[in-house]
Formats: C-alpha cells, structure tokens, sequence
C-alpha cells in the first residue's frame, strides 16, 4: 500500500490570535498563513480579529490595516490596488484571486488568506514566482517579424485582426489560473500552464507576428501543451474574467490545421 508523507515541518499549526480592540462594532476574522524562513519552524495559521470601520472593503484593505496597525511581521505582495498589476494574487476563501478586487464583505464568516498553492513560499503569502516567469521567458513573448518596421508609422491591423487579441492582452500575470491547475500542479516542471499558454496564443494568433509555425513547433510537445485536461479551474478563477481554456483549445486546433 502506497504511504504518503508530508515534507518535513510542513503541517500548518495553530498560530496566535490577535483580537479586536474593545468597542468594535464590524468584526471580521482574518485566519491567514504565516510562515519565516529564517525561523526554522512549521508554517501557522495567525488568526486577526479586525474592525472593518477602520479600514477599506477589500481584502487587501484588511492586510494593509493588519500591517500597519496590528502585526508590522506580515509579509505579501501589492502595487497597483486596482486590478492591473496583479502582485497581491493569493487564495482568499478558498479562490486563487487578488486581494486588490476581492470585497471582504462577500466572504461570509471568518477569512482564510493563504499564498497561492502548489508553489514555493518565500514568506508568508509571497510565493516564488522565479519558475513562472521563466515559463513565460521561454515563449518569447514580444513580436517577432522579419520585415521592416515602416519608417514613419506604426506596423498597423485591421479592425478584424486587433479584435482577435481581445481577452488575451489584458491578462496580467497573476498566476490565479495556472495554480488553481491541477495539472500544473504535479506537472509544472514541463507543462507551461493556462497563464503561459494564454500568453503564447496571444502572440500566435497577433496579424503583426511572423514567426507563427515557429511558435507552434515550440509547444508542440506531450507536456507543454497537451497536459491540460480541460478542466476548467482557469477560467473559473480569473480574476480579468478572461478563458485560458479557450486559447489553449485554439492552440490545440492550430496544431491539427496545420497538419492537413
């Protein structure tokens, strides 16, 4: 029979409790994972009862609040505060989302904040994202053409061609998608996940690229394009509201076009 062990010092314990100040009318419970590299011990669950008339709607309201005001040790990831940057992506309540967008009032009861899963955590709710970003490297994702730029105007599309982009270019990066992915999570050595892919199609299907065959030879591979199962967590989870599922179908349907 198959035994399964948990890494070493890997089972999240009881942390400390952080109670609201005396009168607070608006309570909330935040329950959110710590852990210190350089304290050597077991990950924990901190629990902080916080008053929501001091602080801001969103859930990265509550973890600025609870930073400045309550415990300074807390470490996560924030930039833009609205939707575009996509630092503060972590697993609120249970969805991979970004803190920024995700309104504390539509949780119900306690909240539970931990850093995105099946990644290296750095500190705390920061993951390691080193791996993701080399995945994206790795898809040269910038234009690529052999014909000279026009020297007094842009390389131009039709109306038609630009649409084609729509529901590609405003992903941001979060990583949201590709870890709610169960095969990134046991495949992500090899498969690029929903995020890369949704980049690659991006550039694959821009009117303006020349090197669309050498792109697709490139994810023409048993793990960096075919693990995806079409389960649909991506799309579930983005937080732009965009459908990595569906460029990666379209991926797969290049694939066998060509071929005929």
């Amino acid at each position: 029979m198959a035994e399964f062990l948990l890494p070493k010092k890997s089972r999240v314990q009881k942390g400390r409790t952080h109670a609201a100040a005396e009168g607070a009318q608006r309570r909330k419970v935040f329950k959110i994972y710590r852990w210190d590299p350089d304290a050597g011990g077991n990950p924990r669950l901190d629990s902080y009862e916080i008053d929501m008339d001091k602080c801001g709607p969103m859930v990265l309201d509550a973890l600025i609040y609870i930073k400045n005001e309550v415990d300074p040790t807390l470490t996560f990831r924030r930039s833009c505060r609205e939707g575009i940057c996509g630092s503060c992506a972590m697993n609120i309540g249970g969805t991979n989302t970004l803190a920024c967008t995700r309104a504390s009032a539509d949780i119900p009861g306690q909240i539970a904040v931990y850093p995105l899963p099946h990644m290296e955590v750095k500190k705390d709710l920061v993951p390691d994202m080193k791996h993701f970003y080399a995945q994206y490297a790795s898809i040269k994702p910038w234009l690529q053409s052999q014909t000279p730029a026009p020297p007094d105007r842009e390389r131009l599309q039709s109306k038609p061609d630009r649409e084609k982009l729509d529901g590609l270019y405003e992903c941001i990066l979060c990583a949201c998608c590709s870890t709610s992915c169960p095969s990134y999570w046991w495949n992500s050595d090899r498969y690029l996940g929903p995020a890369i892919l949704l980049q690659a199609y991006r550039w694959i299907v821009d009117s303006r690229d020349e090197h669309t065959g050498e792109r697709l030879d490139e994810l023409e591979d048993p793990f960096r394009l075919y693990r995806c199962h079409t389960i649909m967590n991506c799309t579930n989870t983005c937080p732009k509201g965009l459908n990595p599922a569906r460029a990666i179908a379209e991926i797969k349907k290049l694939m066998v076009v060509r071929t005929i």
